[in-house]
């Protein structure tokens, strides 16, 4: 059955790793996530996967081998997938909020 509202009050939050913690629900191929990070993240590797999102609260920056760019909130979130894109981001204030729509 398709859902056209996703109650993310509901759904409990998972942990994969310290400093970042999401809902996700998933349809069609397509995930939308809603993910939270803290000081505590740090990528462990440069990632290569795409990212489409909207940032809702908080700063961060993300590194493209070198350029840097800071998103906050308000600001909208387009990477594309491939090693060209490589990227990996910090975050610099205590929380960031973030939507992401993601392919699966």
């Amino acid at each position: 059955m398709e859902r056209y509202k996703i109650d993310f009050k509901s759904m409990a939050w998972e942990t994969p790793a310290d400093g970042i913690r999401f809902k996700s629900y998933e349809q069609d191929s397509r995930k939308l996530r809603l993910a939270e990070f803290t000081k505590e993240f740090v990528e462990p590797d440069w990632c290569a996967k795409g990212h489409i999102g909207y940032v809702l609260e908080g700063q961060i920056e993300i590194d493209f081998s070198g350029k840097t760019i800071v998103f906050g909130p308000g600001d909208g979130v387009f990477i594309p997938a491939g090693e060209k894109h490589k990227h990996k981001a910090k975050v610099l204030t205590d929380i960031v909020k973030i939507i992401l729509v993601e392919d699966v």
